[in-house]
């Protein structure tokens, strides 16, 4: 069995992760820190665990015990409580925060978007898991920008509430977010800077922009993305590019038809649909942006460090109403 730790674990990334975990036939959760909740049951946070779990959480995070730590606290603490673990800690760590995703501040972190670097992932002992947009934006380009194809990319992007993390906040709460929609951080969106580099990595001649329109939906979970660039392929081209890049990836899949958020929430799937208009090639990407754009995303690369099945624990069914 692998052990597993999880820090930072009362909020909905973390709650997501547990109950992936406590299902995966492969795992045992050696402990689920939290400073807020110490010595509090899990499902105290997390109340649809009532039942299912008797863990409850841990002021400390025994690090030693465990043979794979996922970090959960939130963007700017990783580095710091990963600076705390015991001097040759051994196991591996996956980081849900966006602390080690650029080249820049990586370190040995490899970045973890499996479409694009399995291989890595493979061979790595620290993951940097990519944010839960980047994840859906790179699946909709990765295709085109692997064959070259990509000119100046224009994207709109709309994501449900939990997308900004279980604290309450002005534009998070229920009266607020109820049949309301709006825009936020356009063209300066913190996941660009993840998306360029792994475009790059794969296109180093690109010099186009990325013009990126995020918009918070009124729905918990979810993300939609729209992503359209001048093309020369004909449709059917298109078509098979994307069938032929993602013929072999155990959650990702190229739609004949025109798919909705209901296809993919609750589940660690993404589905891809591009279609040809005029010169524009345009790809609908849909995720659930707690599962394949967080905690299922860093099962699948924990299932690939481990050298298990990849959809061991994973065979996740949306709830289609």
């Amino acid at each position: 069995m692998i052990k597993a730790g999880i820090i930072g674990a009362a909020g909905y990334t973390a709650g997501e992760l547990i109950r992936i975990l406590i299902n995966h036939p492969e795992v045992e959760i050696v402990f689920a820190q939290s400073a807020s909740h110490a010595g509090e049951a899990l499902w105290k946070a997390h109340a649809d665990l009532f039942g299912d779990c008797s863990l409850t959480f841990s002021e400390s995070a025994p690090v030693s015990d465990a043979d794979v730590v996922f970090l959960c606290s939130g963007h700017g603490k990783s580095a710091q409580i990963t600076a705390s673990f015991p001097p040759g800690y051994s196991g591996c760590i996956i980081d849900l925060s966006n602390d080690f995703r650029l080249a820049a501040d990586a370190g040995d972190y490899i970045y973890a978007l499996p479409e694009a670097f399995r291989s890595r992932i493979a061979g790595a002992k620290h993951l940097a898991n990519p944010g839960c947009f980047a994840t859906a934006i790179q699946l909709a380009l990765l295709p085109a920008a692997k064959a070259g194809l990509l000119s100046e990319v224009h994207i709109t992007g709309i994501t449900g509430s939990t997308g900004a993390g279980q604290k309450p906040s002005e534009t998070t709460h229920f009266s607020w977010r109820s049949d309301n929609l709006s825009i936020y951080k356009p063209f300066t969106h913190q996941h660009l800077a993840e998306i360029r580099e792994t475009l790059l990595s794969f296109s180093p001649s690109w010099s186009g922009n990325i013009n990126f329109v995020p918009i918070r939906g009124d729905f918990t979970r979810g993300i939609l993305v729209s992503a359209y660039f001048d093309c020369g392929l004909t449709e059917e081209e298109a078509v098979q590019l994307y069938e032929e890049y993602y013929r072999d990836e155990p959650f990702t899949f190229v739609c004949k038809e025109n798919p909705d958020l209901k296809m993919v929430t609750g589940t660690n799937k993404a589905l891809v649909y591009p279609r040809k208009y005029g010169s524009k090639l345009h790809i609908t990407c849909v995720i659930d942006n707690l599962l394949k754009g967080a905690s299922g995303q860093a099962v699948q690369n924990m299932n690939i460090l481990f050298g298990i099945p990849e959809k061991t624990g994973l065979a996740l069914k949306a709830n289609r109403w």
